[in-house]
């Protein structure tokens, strides 16, 4: 008895009850966070936005069969979307990480929660490296802007081509700015693909940076780069063409289902032009959607004055895109332990 009493008082004295309540509120209290920031941004976008009663009675206007078939192809190709950004990031943490499809899924599904209302998307990051193994979350940090530059590879190349096609049929630019444009656009995407498949460039270039020495154990994870083949870039770059393809093709059924008049390949540059201006302007998802919503009716104003049809179509595709997968991204942040997998309890017991 008096060994168990021992014991136990000694359990009860140890500091590390103690580590691990703390350690146990701290996980809560961040997955707590996530949910009322992801809570927040929904709320602001789908539910107190000036024109939500207008939006919601668009889409029961339109909600008739068979204009229906529009929005369910649109509702099957978002698993798509999602299933081609995890298959190209799984491409590019191949060298480091045994991760299968279903892990990548879910870690898509996170770094969307938490992309939702960070700046630029850069929660993305966050999100994925929850999923990743341990000490391996810097390299998917640089895996992650690797596919990034990819996407806006494909982003730009089909932009270029879309609002050169748009302006000339809409806007009637001075002849000389249409070669002036293309030559620069064509050379800035140049120097893009070079640095893309000749990525391993970026790590000498990175140790030149000034005061970059204090990072200098983040800094080694950079060599990942020089693992890179061009065959892996070129798979993760054709994942990202076709993302986008899917992406824009359900921007273009929205349409139909809203009964804007475009044709698919007016409505296809029109969708180009929208999102090559979109990403120049580094905002997080919830203000991008304001930002899209404003670019759209000018586009789609060349083929129709109904301006609560242009903006609904806008806000399903945020809805049905980012909205819903944020929601389901925060079920799988909920299952994960984060301090683990941020390195903060490892630290806090050496």
């Amino acid at each position: 008895m008096k060994i168990a009493a021992d014991a136990t008082f000694s359990i009860f004295n140890s500091p590390f009850p103690i580590f691990n309540l703390k350690k146990k509120a701290l996980n809560y209290g961040i997955k707590l966070l996530i949910a009322c920031l992801l809570a927040w941004a929904i709320y602001r976008q789908v539910f107190a936005r000036q024109q939500a009663a207008d939006l919601w009675q668009a889409l029961v206007r339109h909600f008739t069969y068979p204009n229906l078939l529009w929005l369910v192809a649109v509702v099957l190709l978002a698993p798509l979307n999602i299933a081609l950004e995890s298959l190209k990031w799984r491409q590019l943490i191949l060298g480091f990480s045994s991760l299968g499809f279903w892990q990548t899924f879910k870690a898509v599904l996170a770094g969307t929660t938490i992309a939702i209302f960070t700046p630029n998307r850069v929660g993305e990051y966050g999100g994925r490296v929850l999923f990743v193994e341990e000490g391996q979350g810097w390299k998917a940090v640089i895996a992650t802007m690797v596919g990034s530059l990819a996407q806006l590879l494909a982003l730009l190349s089909v932009g270029l081509v879309g609002g050169v096609f748009f302006s000339l049929k809409f806007l009637g630019p001075e002849p000389y700015l249409v070669p002036v444009s293309v030559s620069l656009g064509a050379a800035f995407l140049g120097v893009l693909f070079f640095t893309y498949f000749n990525i391993d460039v970026m790590v000498p270039l990175a140790k030149r940076i000034p005061h970059i020495d204090r990072f200098k154990k983040q800094l080694r994870h950079l060599t990942v780069l020089r693992h890179y083949h061009r065959r892996e870039l070129g798979r993760a770059l054709g994942f990202a063409f076709l993302r986008y393809f899917t992406y824009a093709t359900q921007y273009y059924l929205l349409l139909q289902f809203y009964g804007v008049p475009a044709p698919w390949l007016l409505g296809m540059a029109g969708i180009a032009t929208i999102f090559l201006v979109q990403a120049s302007v580094p905002l997080p998802p919830v203000m991008g959607l304001l930002a899209r919503g404003e670019i759209a009716l000018f586009v789609w104003g060349f083929f129709t004055a109904d301006h609560v049809d242009i903006l609904a179509a806008t806000f399903s595709l945020f809805v049905i895109n980012i909205a819903v997968p944020a929601l389901l991204g925060l079920v799988f942040i909920v299952q994960v332990n984060i301090v683990k997998s941020i390195g903060y309890e490892n630290k806090k017991s050496s």
